[in-house]
């Protein structure tokens, strides 16, 4: 990563931004890697803002909202007819939905 500016803030050189692309496996063009210069040298600030909060008082959370476990109880119900179902299918193979593959 480039050195800081006088300001405290840092620049990604064309270069490193080409590089984490390819990390990523991303292809980019100039256009894109010079809008990714300026969007994580954004996110890098950001960064620098959040480490620069003094955090030592407060309690470690794994969820803001304090819910827990909230799911629906499973409840056995009956379940929908299978010719009713099917009755609209565009295409049936016994009681399965017929469709085109998607795959080779």
């Amino acid at each position: 990563m480039s050195d800081p500016t006088a300001d405290g803030s840092v620049e990604f050189a064309a270069d490193e931004v080409r590089h984490l692309a390819a990390l990523a496996r991303l292809g980019m063009t100039d256009a894109e890697v010079e809008k990714f210069r300026e969007e994580l040298a954004s996110i890098l600030a950001h960064c620098q803002v959040l480490a620069g909060i003094e955090t030592a008082e407060v309690e470690p959370t794994a969820n803001g909202a304090d819910l827990l476990n909230v799911v629906a109880d499973d409840v056995s119900r009956p379940s929908l007819d299978v010719e009713d179902v099917m009755r609209n299918a565009p295409d049936r193979e016994e009681n399965y939905f017929r469709v085109r593959a998607v795959l080779e």
